[in-house]
């Protein structure tokens, strides 16, 4: 008889998430983790098991932000569950960790539920914080939106083009500019300030539970075993 291993790893060449290998062997997700981290999958492989999961991702994203009413404490729930499985199959992954470490620092992480924003003047943070929503979260580009602060005198179209250009975001995704009035009489930002957000209060519950886990896994002398 084949040990539930080798099945495990099987169901995961095939395309698998978790929580279905899970639901079918009875192995704990944290076992799961600590074997799958260690097998450098092939780049064929790691494409579809992150397709699988982006499809997943999208159909849950789309569906569970419409809930609304006495519904929505479950879907809330549920992000903070999917959130946390997420966690076990990107915790080794160092985009997913940097794209959580320029959240931490920069994101909006209150508790209101007005979606996942993140505004900074470095267009080199900006353009790693799109891809990591795109391809470690896995949201699609079509979801995201940025909208640019500028000071009165400069050009708003061309600091849409920058920004469009440094960030990877089609310049359709961008919404009106909004003006701001500097403190400061010379000290100016060139191309003012961008802000990139996911409007979801389903993504914004999963990222504000992987900042819960995120220090305490981090600091996780296991952790680091595994790396």
């Amino acid at each position: 008889m084949r040990k539930d291993k080798e099945i495990a790893f099987d169901m995961r060449r095939n395309g698998k998430s978790y929580n279905e290998i899970h639901a079918a062997l009875k192995i704990p997700k944290a076992t799961l983790s600590d074997w799958f981290s260690k097998i450098d999958w092939s780049n064929a492989m790691a494409k579809k098991l992150a397709a699988a999961v982006q499809k997943q991702h999208i159909v849950r994203l789309i569906e569970l932000d419409k809930i609304r009413g006495t519904h929505l404490k479950r879907a809330y729930e549920e992000a903070r569950e999917e959130a946390r499985n997420d966690f076990l199959e990107l915790k080794h992954n160092p985009l997913f960790i940097a794209g959580l470490m320029l959240y931490w620092g920069e994101g909006d992480k209150s508790q209101v539920r007005n979606g996942v924003r993140l505004a900074n003047t470095d267009p080199q943070l900006i353009k790693l914080y799109v891809f990591f929503l795109t391809h470690a979260c896995r949201i699609p580009i079509d979801r995201i939106r940025a909208h640019i602060l500028v000071y009165p005198d400069l050009n708003k179209e061309r600091c849409v083009r920058y920004w469009a250009e440094a960030s990877g975001l089609p310049v359709s995704n961008f919404t009106k500019c909004t003006q701001i009035i500097g403190r400061h009489k010379t000290k100016r930002l060139l191309w003012g300030v961008c802000l990139v957000a996911v409007s979801s209060t389903y993504f914004k519950e999963k990222v504000l539970e992987w900042l819960k886990i995120f220090p305490g896994e981090l600091m996780n002398e296991g952790y680091y075993e595994s790396i």
